[in-house]
Formats: C-alpha cells, structure tokens, sequence
C-alpha cells in the first residue's frame, strides 16, 4: 500500500477533551474518528488492527473448540423478562419500542439470546458440551464515556458461552477458556494479570478479569510479591490481623469537644492521635429481596480511619443486592449528628466492624452530636458489634491471604472477563436437556467476553512515548513503513519502491510513504503511527548502497545494505514478535 492513496490523516494536536495517551494518539495517527459521545469510526489504521486482534482470538477460541456464531444487535425484551434483567440491568441498558409497540434493546451482551438458540435446538447430553462465540458490536449507553476506545458506547466485543451436564463439566470449559485467554493476550504482546473479580450485572459464582497492567488503568487491583493470588481490590481477601493497637483504657469513654472537625484528618489533627486509633463510621442502607418484598435496612459500617470501606464486601456479607451511602438527612435521623460525627456508641442500628478495627483499643470515635467526639472508646465495654467481617479496601503492603507474601498495588484495564454462571440463565429461561438417565435438568453455563477494540487502546497505554505509539509486532496495522526521501519519480523514490515490492514479496506487511511531503513529516508521522520497523532511503544512502533502519520499539538504528534489506527486515520482525 501506498501512503500517497492510504486514508491515514494524522494530526498535529489531540482534541482538548482527550485524556489518556491512547485517545490521544489514536486520534492523532488516524486510527479512528468520533461521531458522538462514546461512539467511533474506525479508519483503515485502526481497522487493520482490530482485524489482527479479531484474528488472533478467533484462532485462540477455535482452537480451545469454541465455534463462531453471529447473533443480531436487536434484542426483543421478552427474553430479557424470561431472565429477570429487563428491569435489573441498569439505564446502561438502551430500551426502545418499535412501530408495532415491541419493546426491545440494543445488545449490551448476549445471554438471553445465545439461551433462546440453544434451547431451541439442543436437546440431550449427546449435544454437549458446547462453546458458541462471536465477534461483533456491542451498545451500552455509559453515562460518562471516556478514554476514546477505553470506555466507550459503542465497541466491539467477542463473547463466548459454555453449556455442559454438571458443575464439574462446566468447570472444566472454565477453565479451557481461561487457558485461552492467557494465549491470546500474550500474542496480543500485552502485560497482563489474571484477577479475582466482582460479578457484576452478569452474574455467575466465579469469575476472573484479565488485568492489563497501565498506571492509566481506571480499575485498582493487588498482587501477592510471592504467589500467583490476585485480585480486584474490591475482591481481594484481607486476613484478620493479630494484636491491639493501642493501649487499654480505664473507665468510661470520655466526650470532648471537636468544634467543626470532621474528617479523619482534621479530627486526628486537633486531637493528636494516629489515624489508625479512630474508628471512622459510616451510615450504609443495603436493600433485600425484589419488588414488593423489597426491604432496606440501615447499618453503621466500621473500620480504621486510614481504611476504605469496601461497599462490594458490605453487599455480600449482608447479602443484599444493593448496599449504599446513607444521605444526610438517614444520617441525621440515625444518629442525630451531622455527618461527620457518627461513633458505636449508643446507636441503635446493627453494628458491623473490620477485624482491623476491632483490634482498636482506647480508639477515638464520634459521639453522634455535632462537634463532638469520644475518646477511649472500647469495643465490647463501650458498643457490641452485630458482626466482625472484612470490610476494607485491599491495599499495597496488605498481607496475602493465601501465604506469607504481601500484595503489591497495581492500576489495570479490564480487557478480558470470564464468568462461571451455572444455571442463573438456564434454569429460569427453560434451557434443558435429557441427561443419560432421561431426566430433565438445566445446562450449566459459562459466558467469556474480551474487548476487542479495547484491546487496541489499551496496547497503547503500555507501548507508547512522547513521539507516538511503538505496536508489538502482532497488532501493528503494518509490519513496516519504507520513507522514501526522494522526490516522485526520481531514482531514490524508485529505489525505495524496489524495496517496499521486495519485502511485500516476501510477505511483510509493507506500507510505502511515497508522498510529497518533507523528511521530518515522515518521519514525524512514522513514529506517531508506530510502525515496529522503518526503513529510510536517501540520496547518500543510495550512493553508498545502504538504508537506515529503525526499531521502533528501542530505537535502535541501523544501516543495512540494499540487497540484504528483506532478510534483515524480516529477521528483525521475528526477533520482535518473539520478545
């Protein structure tokens, strides 16, 4: 390909509302372009990669035995009603209603659907196991969509669907996807972390993202310095810790006066104490049950004033299904303060403390009226918690809690998911079959989805510098770019194509930069496209039989003669897709 009749319009600036790196350059090397908040085109750079990346997990996914299906876009919302989403799912959701009163949505993910199909057609255990995927768009209406690719409305997804006899069966295709995955991201030359993760809207009762390590990464995960546990901090264990800190008081708690403080670190301040000494207390209200039945009930959730409160731990030890911030005004009412000075003490709401926090003896709390506090504050003398579960937010120097190892901090881009569903869709949807004995019973599911063209951005969040992007050899959009430094027509300019023909001819993927256009804006726009390998013809070049060839990924150069060009090329492109 030519780059003189190649749509590939860079840009000098990024627009003012990109933030991330990979917004930022796939915009200005022309990989893609907005339409409206969230949803983009993709031009003949970025593509050309989404189509390596769709090609790399299809043969991964073919190869694990999965077959490719395409399901539509449109989906009628009676089956999402037979699953029980239709109201649970969330705004994300696009609903609509069509000319014939047919309410209906745009696919945010498939499992409704690839349930109907197979319910439709699979009927004995002689037909399982079986693994159907796609590729294909994907719409989720995200209220604020932002980083380009990274979180958009509308993106390209594969996702996958297991169905088997039992648990053990459903398992085992588990953990073939997982296997999987791990080949795909790693030819996808990404750094990656396998992780423990929340469920979420889709359910299931194990599942795991694939984590690409990036400090630009909107999710928090951990990682133990000494085995392979790692986790979602929103997910990782925390075991309980030993011994007090703090001394043990005498007597009742005393009340002082804290006259405006607030936050830990005003309250800590004027007080003089650690913030591991105050009991920093927060107003929860987590709902149960569903239409109808469903209550809520208030709680004081408890733990160290340096901690974070883990609202997913708090959903899952009360078993609710949405777990939130109090208002001020449930505040107010709960504790008669304002916030900011809510304590154990006196409440009347159950309890629930952190193992950390339990361990706080002569702790510092709110006394529940404004400006005040109390101080040498015990549990068990002073309050009695309901419960003592983990409550707090995993952190960096946290012990591992599946050996003697500490865990690690890390910022990650979710590009992978793998769920474990078993029959939360099957069961209710009807999608059954007749096992040996010629007995009914619901398939056992599994649903896998990647982030295709999320994939794309988040390469460039671990592979680029001031200059541009710097792809892994198996994503670039091409293999390589020869710059002629010629003008049209001259013999440096037919020189240069002798070359690009000859590596085209021996099968790498070769764009030539034939324009009319100075040395610095090719070479300005090599780097900002991030071909892995350049090869530079000039006037002396050519007089003294040589070119210059640049690594994009190190920037190494070199100056190789003319006839070994295609061997050297295609010698440096194996030694880069190896690393």
């Amino acid at each position: 390909m030519k780059m003189s009749r190649f749509h590939a319009p860079t840009l000098r600036d990024a627009p003012r509302d990109a933030e991330l790196p990979s917004h930022k350059l796939l915009i200005r090397a022309g990989f893609i372009r907005q339409v409206t908040a969230g949803v983009y085109n993709l031009l003949p750079l970025g593509l050309r990669t989404v189509r390596k990346i769709a090609a790399i997990v299809r043969d991964e996914m073919d190869s694990a035995g999965a077959q490719e299906v395409l399901m539509p876009t449109v989906q009628p919302a009676e089956l999402w009603e037979e699953s029980g989403r239709w109201k649970k799912y969330g705004p994300e959701l696009l609903r609509f209603t069509d000319r014939k009163g047919n309410d209906g949505c745009l696919g945010p993910t498939h499992e409704e659907v690839i349930v109907d199909l197979v319910r439709r057609d699979v009927r004995s255990y002689k037909q399982l196991p079986l693994n159907l995927y796609q590729i294909q768009g994907k719409f989720r209406d995200e209220i604020r969509p932002r980083g380009g690719l990274m979180r958009g409305r509308e993106f390209m997804m594969k996702d996958a669907y297991s169905f088997d006899v039992d648990h053990d069966a459903a398992r085992a295709s588990y953990q073939s996807m997982y296997d999987a995955y791990f080949k795909i991201f790693a030819r996808c030359g990404l750094d990656f972390r396998p992780v423990e993760a929340d469920a979420g809207n889709i359910g299931g009762s194990m599942t795991h993202e694939f984590q690409v390590l990036a400090d630009t990464g909107e999710d928090a995960i951990v990682s133990c310095s000494e085995c392979d546990y790692a986790a979602n901090v929103e997910m990782a264990e925390l075991p309980a810790p030993a011994g007090d800190i703090g001394p043990a008081g005498d007597g009742a708690p005393q009340r002082v006066d804290t006259p405006g403080k607030k936050t830990v670190a005003e309250v800590t301040g004027f007080l003089g104490v650690g913030a591991d000494r105050l009991l920093k207390t927060l107003i929860v209200v987590a709902a149960s049950g569903e239409g109808d039945d469903e209550t809520t009930e208030v709680y004081a959730a408890i733990l160290r004033g340096d901690r974070e409160l883990n609202i997913l731990k708090v959903k899952r030890a009360l078993g609710a299904h949405t777990v939130e911030l109090a208002d001020d005004a449930t505040v107010v009412e709960v504790t008669g303060a304002p916030v900011g000075y809510a304590g154990p003490v006196g409440l009347s709401v159950p309890v629930l403390i952190d193992p950390e926090a339990a361990r706080v003896v002569d702790a510092v709390c709110g006394a529940n009226a404004a400006d005040q506090h109390f101080i040498g504050v015990q549990l068990g003398r002073d309050f009695d918690p309901k419960r003592i579960i983990d409550l707090r937010m995993a952190e960096g120097g946290d012990p591992c809690p599946r050996c003697q190892g500490t865990l690690r901090a890390f910022r990650g881009i979710e590009v992978g998911h793998v769920f474990l569903l078993g029959t939360d869709y099957s069961e209710p949807m009807g999608c059954t079959f007749l096992d040996r004995n010629g007995k009914t019973a619901p398939m056992v599911m599994g649903c896998y989805g990647i982030g295709v063209t999320r994939i794309m951005a988040a390469a460039i969040e671990q592979r680029h510098d001031d200059k541009g992007i710097k792809w892994p050899v198996s994503l670039a959009p091409f293999e390589c770019a020869v710059l002629s430094l010629g003008k049209p027509g001259d013999v440096v300019a037919q020189a240069a194509e002798e070359i690009y023909e000859g590596l085209r001819s021996a099968g790498v993927e070769t764009l030539f930069d034939d324009r009319k256009e100075r040395a610095g804006v090719k070479f300005a726009d090599a780097e900002l496209i991030g071909f892995p390998v350049v090869v530079v013809l000039g006037k002396r070049g050519l007089d003294s039989g040589q070119v210059e060839v640049k690594i994009r990924s190190d920037g190494s150069k070199y100056d190789v003669a003319i006839d070994g060009i295609v061997d050297f090329v295609t010698h440096q492109l194996g030694e880069l897709a190896a690393r």
